[in-house]
């Protein structure tokens, strides 16, 4: 049994405040299209964000609701909540109508912290919102007019000077209520201890970050991996390197402005680095260490193109921290990791339809459990039924499809509700990807399900091929058919330009395809009269 027993200085406000005691002066945050501060200066906005909100009537438990762009302002605004004892509810800045109402309705916020240009949208929907009582607008010179609540500017706000005497949180306290994506209804509000948090820091390899270096990123502070860049930073005296959103143009830009040696990126990111043309300078750049989820297939090819020395890996949910972790330049890049060692004590098992243990090899649902307390959700907010279900038989159930193999290390194969069935045989959306990918003339793909005439699924890619290329469907099959099962070869073939995709972690949006699956770009095997070999 392993055990975390976190300190109150591992609880991320109070590393900040004791980093502000013994590293004031030391650079904390740097947005690169704005100012940057020290931890002396982090501590001191956050304890005066928390005086402004105990001002306007702020209780603890309150939930705030922020909408704001990724800047250092959503980290003040997170932080300060928690000196104040409230509870944060940072909505994706790419939300509106619906999906803003829902959110707002649902955290039950009185109070909402936003940013000028996202004033339209609450606007939408005000006159459907029952709690809210006080917008701030952080960066307007003026109260904009006709909404139905108290509007306050951020200057009218944060009159009040530092919060004195706060106790702030502990580690079995909520550090944010974060809505995840909802997938077949409403997004669900997950709560997040910070003893989950603290998980992150925990995986990071030996020697990944260096106190005084860089840490970049472009994770917006709404999701979890956004958050988690400071709290890295904090617990290894680095320093955040914040864009607001990434930039394939601006990218290789800042890490050598900002001698950036360790950066976070999502695989779709280092995709979209590398079909972006060859430079004389791609060698010349700082970057030696990327923790990378998932690990792209042609890792080798980027790593000597860029000249980056070790790439490591992961996996975690919202819900769940970070059971599975890497090391450096694991001996598969599919492999999403193995359990990681020490605390928290994970138990992982991969489960079938009945939460029973499947063999080494086989494909099951990851249900997981811990030796310690918070570091698991405790439940999603206003959600007891959905509660219920993800904790069934005192297992937390992940919804994605793993294997290991006989070393330990973990595959993931799909998302449950991506998951296809074709004749008879399981179908792994991830898997049909990553083969389509191996063509030289494939720039990105998406696999989902269409609906077939024998009740089941057939296999379509949406395919966005690389520029100049003029790949045809015809050409794509002959090379798959050597390279993969025929039950696996997909039927319908799709060209686009882009793949619709979420604004913060460049996760295609399936659903989204899935409801044109038949439409005039879609190219179908069937009536072309490609017959496929027998295996």
């Amino acid at each position: 049994m392993f055990t975390l027993m976190l300190e109150r200085d591992q609880v991320l406000p109070h590393t900040v405040e004791a980093l502000a005691h013994d590293r004031g002066g030391d650079v904390a945050m740097i947005d690169v299209n704005g100012p940057s501060m020290t931890w002396a200066e982090l501590h001191d906005q956050c304890l005066r964000w928390a005086a402004a909100y105990l001002e306007v009537g702020v209780a603890p438990g309150d939930t705030i609701v922020t909408m704001l762009p990724n800047t250092l302002d959503s980290y003040l605004t997170w932080l300060g909540a928690a000196w104040a004892g409230a509870l944060e509810v940072p909505a994706n800045n790419m939300f509106r109508g619906e999906t803003l109402r829902y959110l707002l309705e649902n955290s039950l916020a009185r109070l909402l912290v936003i940013a000028e240009r996202y004033v339209p949208r609450l606007a939408e929907v005000a006159d459907q919102l029952s709690t809210l009582e006080a917008v701030v607008v952080l960066d307007a010179s003026s109260a904009p007019e006709g909404l139905p609540f108290r509007v306050l500017t951020g200057q009218e706000f944060l009159k009040p000077g530092p919060a004195q005497g706060l106790t702030g949180p502990e580690y079995y306290d909520s550090a944010a209520l974060l809505y995840t994506s909802g997938t077949t209804g409403p997004s669900k509000g997950v709560l997040v201890p910070w003893a989950q948090m603290y998980q992150s820091p925990c995986i990071m390899p030996e020697g990944f970050l260096q106190p005084g270096r860089a840490y970049y990123t472009t994770y917006p502070a709404f999701h979890l991996s956004g958050k988690l860049g400071l709290y890295n930073a904090a617990v290894y005296q680095s320093h955040m390197v914040l864009r607001e959103s990434f930039s394939a143009t601006e990218f290789w830009n800042d890490i050598r402005k900002y001698d950036v040696r360790a950066a976070a990126m999502l695989g779709p990111v280092a995709a979209l680095i590398m079909i972006q043309p060859p430079a004389a300078e791609d060698l010349d750049n700082p970057l030696d260490d990327v923790m990378m989820g998932p690990i792209i297939p042609n890792i080798d090819e980027f790593k000597a193109r860029f000249g980056v020395r070790r790439v490591a890996t992961g996996f975690g949910m919202t819900e769940i921290g970070f059971p599975l972790a890497s090391g450096w330049d694991p001996p598969n890049p599919r492999t999403c990791g193995r359990r990681r060692v020490g605390a928290p004590g994970f138990e992982i098992r991969l489960g079938d339809a009945h939460d029973e243990p499947v063999p080494v090899g086989t494909t099951g649902q990851m249900l997981l459990r811990s030796d310690d307390p918070w570091v698991i959700t405790p439940g999603y907010w206003g959600r007891p039924e959905a509660t219920a279900e993800a904790w069934r038989n005192g297992w937390f159930h992940t919804g994605d499809v793993f294997y290991e193999d006989e070393d330990g290390w973990f595959y993931f194969v799909d998302r449950s509700k991506d998951a296809l069935r074709r004749r008879g045989e399981n179908v792994s959306s991830f898997e049909v990807e990553a083969g389509i990918l191996q063509h030289p003339d494939v720039a990105e793909v998406a696999v989902i399900g269409v609906p077939s005439d024998l009740n089941e699924d057939e296999v379509k890619a949406v395919i966005v091929r690389r520029p100049g290329s003029e790949l045809t469907a015809e050409a794509l099959i002959e090379f798959l058919i050597p390279r993969m099962p025929r039950f696996m070869i997909p039927r319908f073939v799709e060209w686009t330009e882009t793949l619709p995709k979420t604004d913060a972690t460049f996760r295609v949006q399936k659903a989204v395809l899935r409801t044109d699956p038949f439409n005039a770009a879609t190219w179908d095997r069937d009536k072309a009269g490609i017959k496929l070999p027998k295996d």
